[in-house]
């Protein structure tokens, strides 16, 4: 990636590979905080030329490293500094919404040079949505800057009243403080000797109380623990399979740094740089895939999306009582009212998977008082589905655009060109998408369960009669007997939109088909029409809207594949998920940092190579998620509370000879186990079960 992006909690700041932010660049560089950007340039010069990069790490999601040096000066035959004279190093982090930049000067020329580091700073407030160039509208203006001391701050009152502000302190007199936010600092260094500058930079928001900035190292010290912290409190993976443990330990990695608390307990945001915010479908899905490693961030997930959940009819956000919202935004734009982000409610798949993560949750945990918790919640999502998402009656959920700003497509590909029929055409909504049933039936089924097993047996039996209509409606409806797979969806006149898609993959997660339409979904995902060698396409290849560089029509996404992989794991469909498992391993090794991007194109892998995608968010949550589904799907690991018992399944890739997952958190303890290879087959060691659940062994 072209950029360098760190994040805690709700402050993340993207820069160049030199660590600046320049203005008006293509990417909208900037440190944002509430979807508003306060910082709009920083820019480092010394003697008032540009640094050459000489290194840009970007290894550590928490802290980023830049090593530079200056070009060589000279004016009038007069040496004013030799090239590469001085390191600069920079490094910078974040901690308590607070950015700590220390920008450290090395002389590595014989003599003692002096020289001037200047910083450029500014502050433009911008709305993210208008920094896009999605949106433009109202906005507030700038009231001024200040300088105070070793200090500047920039000021602006926002279209929405609310006072925004950037305060920028420095650890020592400058030179010279211009007040449009130039600091210039003038250094004298003999050889070899070091020198260090040290910013912070806090934005404000509203009448928030600003923290006072520790010590830098002390701070750094501090955040470094809480990574080492989360380490020690995960599922431990362990394997002689090199690629598979660097993904894993990549994905667990962004998922920290993914990791935002509105108040509710910590979920995942969607990904940076553009999504670091709360999004329906996405920290679900996250938080689903995290579960065999860190449950309590599904806990965090369900409180959080319950604290926003639809209570009116407003077209404007395409919101009903009951439905999970899409996603949640906090600027300028949104405050008013002029884009209908706060929060906006257009995703057809978020209500059922809200019930799908609680009722998964419940399974692994046993913690029921959840279901107590989120007793009115989880009733206004099944009203939701039955009433508002099931629009006429006819037991399926299907989707409609309700507001002008809003989305037209409201399932995951959500782009306009990705519900297209095998003529070409578009389809028109209300749409109902195959993997949006399959969620519906896996939500009423699962809550059909947890009700029983608390006493409420009529509304259990309520939920399975509905379960069961609506998977014999489904196979009715779907089935395309020619191609042997199911239509991607139906459309406006319940006409199958009879494209070759990934959406039918999820529903193998649902247990709502039927064991030889398993056998047939599986076998066209995993053949050469979807699976190029390196994943399973979104799009099967030679379809009328198959494109191996769109966004959702024939490119391949980690986390759908992810998906389809608990599925196939569930339904006992080891060679298939293995096949796709491995595929997505290979084709890490064409991507930075050993992660999985938020999707890639689907060009075959006879070519040589996985190809980018040019715009793909990362770290991206459920890409960040999809390798701890590989350790699931490889011990084919499903735990039941309600039966108290945990299903094990394992089995191992071709590369590998062992795998040993350690300390996770099911029941009411840990279970940890180790899967190895021997000249006989496989060998599973159960080293602790401390869960209170048995064992059944596959």
């Amino acid at each position: 990636m072209d950029y360098r992006v760190i994040k805690e909690n709700d402050l993340f700041l993207l820069t160049d590979s030199k660590g600046n932010i320049s203005m008006n660049h293509p990417y909208g560089m900037g440190l944002y905080k509430k979807d508003t950007r306060f910082l709009s340039k920083l820019d480092v010069k010394i003697n008032n030329e540009e640094p050459i990069l000489l290194s840009s790490d970007a290894n550590e999601n928490y802290v980023a490293k830049i090593l530079l040096t200056n070009p060589h000066m000279e004016k009038d035959g007069e040496l004013i500094l030799w090239r590469e004279s001085v390191e600069i190093e920079r490094k910078r982090f974040i901690t308590e919404d607070i950015l700590y930049e220390t920008i450290k000067l090395k002389n590595y020329f014989p003599k003692a040079v002096s020289f001037d580091v200047t910083l450029e700073m500014e502050a433009d407030f911008a709305d993210m949505f208008i920094v896009r160039g999605f949106h433009n509208g109202k906005i507030g203006e700038r009231t001024g800057q200040k300088v105070e001391g070793n200090g500047i701050t920039f000021e602006y009152m926002g279209a929405d009243d609310v006072y925004r502000a950037t305060k920028i302190s420095w650890n020592q007199n400058p030179k010279e403080v211009k007040e449009h936010g130039e600091i210039t600092f003038h250094i004298t260094l003999g050889h070899l000797e070091e020198h260090e500058i040290t910013f912070t930079i806090q934005p404000q928001v509203g009448n928030e109380e600003i923290q006072i900035a520790a010590d830098p190292k002390e701070a750094f010290e501090l955040l470094k623990q809480s990574y080492e912290n989360w380490e020690n409190s995960i599922t431990k993976v362990s394997t002689d399979y090199t690629p598979l443990q660097k993904l894993t330990d990549r994905g667990i990695g962004d998922l920290r740094v993914l990791l935002t608390d509105l108040g509710y307990g910590q979920f995942p945001v969607a990904g940076l740089p553009w999504f670091g915010v709360p999004f329906g479908r996405d920290s679900l899905i996250a938080a689903m895939q995290m579960l065999a490693f860190k449950p309590e961030i599904a806990k965090g997930t369900l409180r959080t999306m319950a604290s926003h959940q639809g209570r009116s009819v407003n077209p404007w956000r395409d919101e009903q009582p009951g439905k999970i919202m899409h996603e949640l935004r906090f600027g300028e734009l949104a405050n008013t009212n002029q884009i209908p982000f706060s929060p906006y409610y257009g995703t057809i798949d978020a209500t059922p998977l809200f019930l799908v993560l609680l009722v998964e949750y419940v399974k692994w945990t046993g913690d029921f008082n959840i279901v107590d918790e989120l007793h009115e919640n989880i009733e206004a999502a099944l009203k939701w589905i039955d009433q508002y998402g099931d629009r006429d009656s006819d037991l399926f959920v299907e989707y409609h655009q309700e507001s002008s700003k809003g989305i037209a497509n409201q399932g995951w590909k959500d782009s306009g060109d990705s519900i297209v029929h095998r003529n070409g055409e578009y389809a028109k909504t209300p749409i109902a998408l195959s993997e949006v049933q399959g969620y519906v039936y896996q939500a009423k089924y699962g809550l059909a369960d947890i009700f029983e097993v608390k006493g409420s047996l009529e509304a259990a039996e309520k939920l399975r009669n509905e379960a069961q209509k609506l998977k014999v409606k489904f196979e009715e409806e779907f089935w395309m007997e020619e191609q042997k797979f199911y239509a991607i969806a139906l459309d406006q006149d319940k006409k199958q939109v009879g494209t070759i898609t990934s959406n039918p993959g999820h529903v193998l997660f649902s247990g709502m088909l039927d064991a030889n339409r398993v056998d047939d979904v599986t076998d066209m995902l995993i053949s050469p029409k979807m699976f190029s060698g390196y994943g399973i396409r979104t799009m099967g290849a030679n379809e009328a809207g198959y494109n191996p560089m769109s966004y959702h029509d024939g490119s391949i996404w980690p986390h759908d594949n992810s998906m389809i992989l608990l599925g196939m794991s569930k339904q006992g469909k080891k060679e298939a998920a293995n096949k796709v498992i491995s595929g997505l391993i290979q084709s890490s090794f064409y991507f930075e940092y050993e992660r999985l991007p938020e999707l890639f194109c689907g060009y075959d892998s006879s070519i040589g190579k996985a190809v980018k995608y040019p715009v793909a968010c990362s770290p991206q949550a459920w890409a960040a998620g999809t390798p701890l589904v590989f350790i699931q799907s490889l011990l084919g690991l499903f735990p039941n509370s309600l039966k108290k018992e945990i299903t094990l399944s394992p089995v191992l890739l071709e590369e590998m000879n062992m795998l040993s997952v350690q300390d996770i958190k099911i029941g009411s303890g840990y279970l940890s186990v180790t899967i190895s290879r021997t000249t006989s087959g496989l060998n599973v060691s159960i080293e602790k079960n401390t869960s209170g659940f048995k064992v059944v062994t596959n």
